[in-house]
């Protein structure tokens, strides 16, 4: 690479369904791999650097959702907002806390609201445990951290179980341009207004891709309107 060529510059503007189910695919790939990376460090015992590139897996992991966002983008200011929360490292790291919610018993979508709730630091603890697990830096009362005396196997694990979760080569559901095509129809009219709207949007959203033979993955619209409702 010649260090004199202007970078690439960052694409800022609408999506189509068939471009997001590109960016979606490139995504979970990516994904996956940082995933399969973070375990062959895990199984050699490198603790920081497994945990790091998990998280990195874990955000990959979330832009499939932010991209959705980004379908629904109805003017400029949401348009600039959700290509940023795109870009954001916390904004990407919100569903980490999702397996262990499951775990505490949560089976439905209002059981799981603390993964969007804003008063809540999780975001921003994940992405303080990636800055550790990559850099050295100075902590409370100037002391020295280096990331393999912070991180350890039980975290490491745990972070990269997580990533095992949410960053998996599984199909995912709303992901194809099909799927995308009936997501927006269905969401656009309702987006970000009531509840209730939006639930009753997502449920016919489903329905339709399933009555279509679009929809991918393993969630049914049976299964999502249990979670949902």
């Amino acid at each position: 690479m010649d260090i004199n060529h202007p970078l690439p510059k960052q694409f800022h503007g609408q999506l189509t369904p068939e471009q997001a189910a590109q960016g979606i695919q490139v995504a979970l790939k990516n994904a996956h791999s940082l995933l399969l990376e973070a375990e062959l460090l895990l199984e050699n015992q490198r603790w920081p650097r497994a945990t790091a590139l998990a998280i990195l897996a874990i955000e990959e992991a979330d832009k499939p959702t932010r991209l959705r966002c980004l379908l629904l983008a109805r003017y400029e200011k949401e348009l600039k907002e959700e290509w940023r929360n795109f870009r954001s490292h916390t904004a990407k790291n919100l569903m980490w806390i999702f397996p262990q919610l499951a775990m505490e018993g949560g089976r439905q979508l209002e059981d799981f609201r603390r993964v969007v709730d804003e008063g809540s630091d999780h975001g921003k603890t994940l992405e303080v445990i990636k800055q550790v697990a990559f850099y050295s830096d100075a902590y409370g009362d100037c002391n020295w951290s280096m990331p393999g005396n912070v991180i350890d196997e039980s975290l490491a694990k745990l972070i990269v179980g997580v990533a095992k979760i949410l960053a998996s080569d599984k199909k995912v559901t709303m992901t194809s341009a099909a799927e995308l095509e009936i997501w927006v129809k269905h969401m656009l009219p309702v987006w970000k207004g009531d509840n209730v709207s939006m639930k009753a949007a997502l449920l016919a959203c489903y329905a339709e891709a399933h009555e279509l033979g679009v929809l991918q993955g393993n969630v049914t619209p049976s299964e999502m309107t249990k979670f949902i409702l």
